[in-house]
């Protein structure tokens, strides 16, 4: 472990300033070998972090918090902006049909594989669980850096928006039916899961109405105002508003900002849309560069080791899943055959939301096992924790590749 922040009287400023400049040259250099640029910034991040150089610890790293939180927001915006309901008639069904595939078939791949693994129902709905969660972020970092502009991208945009929320509603319903099938095993009898089922309902319903609620406030105040200026000072206050609610009332900050953009796409129209998003493409680049730097500080290298055999079917299912289900979603709406065959390679990045439900995982776990003196719930939750921190340093680092590669693939990256 190298000299830390604190020990060396570095400021906040110092560090976020050689954030930006580390990062953007270090970015630059990864597009020279063809890889997107957050990559690069993720590189920087993790060599200066407590992994590598070790100049910044933990709490240094914490206090950077609302950068990451405010990166979101203005990523879940950008993608509520994207799906207006007219453009989503040309796409037809066929995005709902790929939301629900990819996440049902990533979490059926992956509870067959811990089971055969570990022939551990529990473990195996834990870990499946997990698997449907994405990193929108990574994905819309891609988009915008190379201004991928087509089907794919819009498909792209649709479903890393809504698979979040469907990712919830299946980790409620699993981790819940996990932690009865433990009850039975302690005591003999079966837990309930239905009141399990209440908080994650209540949390959506609350995101999306918070969401819509700021949304409808945000377009009657764009009234009047034809100063691009103007028109992004009344953005970020509304998107800072939706972040700082959704904090006070743990809802998803994903969610509730998703439907402030959403509510926009579709009570205002087209070019009034674009006015009001057009500033985000100069001002994303700089939140993605501290964003993802954040990210690979928070990468843990010495999970690596930990990763093991349930890492690995972890890994291998999750991706089956995604590709293969995504696939089967698309040929079921019939969609076009570029956006069958890389709608999947673009969704595999994988984060912040996975390891949040995975701590999640540890501390309720570790209540039932103490609650009943169960060793194994205090063996699923050390294990949920320490395989998904590891499995997301690989997605986190071959999502975003694999996006650039589908949305080259399919052609919808403009010519330099």
């Amino acid at each position: 472990m190298g000299t830390n922040l604190s020990e060396i009287g570095l400021s906040a400023f110092t560090l976020l300033g050689a954030a930006i400049l580390l990062g953007f040259y270090v970015g630059r250099g990864v597009r020279w070998i063809r890889l997107p640029s957050i990559i690069g910034y993720m590189v920087v991040g993790l060599l200066l972090g407590p992994s590598v150089v070790g100049l910044f610890d933990e709490p240094s790293i914490d206090r950077f918090a609302f950068i990451t939180q405010m990166a979101l927001g203005f990523v879940a915006f950008s993608i509520g902006s994207e799906l207006s309901l007219a453009s989503m008639k040309h796409l037809g069904g066929g995005v709902v049909s790929i939301i629900f595939a990819e996440s049902f078939g990533a979490f059926l791949a992956v509870l067959a594989g811990v089971y055969l693994l570990t022939r551990d129902w529990p473990m195996a709905l834990v870990f499946a669980s997990m698997a449907p969660a994405s990193a929108p972020a990574g994905t819309v970092a891609v988009i915008q850096e190379y201004r991928a502009k087509g089907s794919l991208t819009k498909t792209l945009y649709a479903v890393v928006g809504f698979d979040d929320g469907l990712a919830i509603i299946i980790f409620a319903f699993a981790a819940a039916l996990a932690k009865s099938l433990l009850v039975q095993e302690a005591t003999g009898q079966a837990g309930s899961v239905l009141p399990a089922m209440w908080a994650p309902a209540k949390e959506i319903g609350l995101s999306l109405l918070v969401g819509g609620t700021t949304g409808f406030a945000f377009c009657l105040l764009l009234r009047g105002l034809q100063n691009s200026r103007d028109i992004f000072i009344v953005l970020v206050g509304a998107v800072f508003v939706a972040i700082g609610l959704s904090l006070r009332w743990n809802l998803s900050l994903i969610l509730t900002n998703m439907a402030v953009g959403f509510v926009l796409a579709n009570l205002r129209r087209e070019a009034v849309v674009r006015r009001v998003t057009a500033p985000l493409l100069d001002v994303m680049p700089l939140l993605f560069i501290l964003f993802f730097f954040l990210a690979g500080a928070h990468l843990e290298l010495a999970a690596l080791p930990s990763l093991g055999s349930l890492g690995l079917v972890y890994i291998v299912g999750r991706s089956i899943g995604l590709i293969g289900g995504a696939r089967i979603g698309g040929m079921l709406g019939r969609l076009e055959d570029k956006v069958r065959k890389y709608v999947g390679l673009g969704i595999l990045s994988q984060a912040g939301v996975a390891i949040g439900l995975a701590l999640i995982v540890r501390h309720e776990f570790n209540e039932l096992g103490a609650q009943y003196n169960l060793e194994h719930a205090l063996r699923i939750g050390a294990a949920t924790l320490t395989t998904v921190t590891a499995t997301c340093v690989f997605f986190e680092i071959i999502g975003p590749i694999l996006t650039k590669f589908a949305l080259e693939k399919a052609g919808e990256i403009p010519k330099a």
